[in-house]
């Protein structure tokens, strides 16, 4: 496992320039970053600096955000994947992100699940052709992202087995799961074939692995019996630490050097 950090937030409070944090983080010595939607972000320069660093981009989100589940934004859906595509392929970023949209109304569990599946199946045909996997992230409806479809990992889980492609994954985010009341130390155990990248934060306060409740050593135990062999994302708050001190409990907490 190795670790790579989510310059949306770290590394922010060393400098406003978002390529930057680039050479910031391989001066921490961490081998990847990732961050969240794209058209907002200086391509060029994250180009360069990744070209001059040697960092990978592990991930960022399909952008703009559509609903999976919402058939009247099902084209822009396959747009928005398809051009998110081009730009992962021109940034040698090999994973994207997807989030599943809004619950529809007066329409039952089984309808959503049908909807989302055939989206999906569209998202793992244009990675099967462009090289990149889709990530399929679950997310907490209880805090942050009420009335979201999918805030269960059984049921995402569930989604990306039924596409069965090599091109469409999970992303597990154990705070969204822990916000959820699922258990992280058993939730994706014995389904970790189909998880390609985690990402990690604290509770209460979603900061670094180590500054909260979690019990992290058991996680990692779970992952290195599970044989994963993926990045681990540091996608948290800095709440009162700088990053370097965050990254700093992260490594030491997750016994993770690299």
């Amino acid at each position: 496992m190795k670790l790579t950090a989510c310059i949306e937030w770290l590394f922010e409070d060393e400098t406003n320039d978002f390529a930057e944090r680039i050479y910031k983080a391989k001066e921490a010595g961490l081998a990847g970053v990732e961050f969240h939607l794209w058209r907002d972000k200086p391509i060029a320069e994250i180009k360069k600096a990744l070209n001059k660093t040697g960092i990978t981009l592990t991930s960022f989100c399909v952008d703009p955000r559509r609903s999976i589940v919402d058939e009247s934004q099902l084209d822009e859906f396959v747009t928005a994947v398809t051009e998110s595509a081009a730009v992962a392929n021109e940034l040698n970023c090999k994973q994207m992100i997807i989030a599943s949209g809004f619950l529809l109304p007066d329409t039952s569990p089984e309808q959503h699940f049908e909807f989302a599946l055939r989206a999906l199946k569209l998202a793992a045909e244009i990675g099967e052709r462009t090289g990149v996997t889709l990530l399929l992230e679950p997310i907490n409806t209880r805090v942050d992202h009420p009335g979201m479809y999918l805030d269960s990992n059984k049921v995402g889980l569930d989604l990306v087995e039924a596409v069965n492609s090599p091109n469409l994954r999970l992303l597990y985010d154990a705070y969204h799961s822990i916000v959820m009341g699922e258990d992280i130390e058993t939730i994706i155990a014995g389904r970790t074939q189909w998880v390609a990248h985690i990402q990690v934060a604290d509770m209460p306060g979603r900061g670094a692995p180590g500054t909260g409740s979690v019990n992290w050593p058991a996680v990692v135990h779970m992952l290195e019996t599970e044989q994963y062999d993926g990045w681990v994302g540091l996608e948290y708050k800095l709440n009162d630490l700088t990053t370097r001190e965050a990254i700093r409990t992260s490594r030491a907490t997750l016994a993770i050097s690299e």
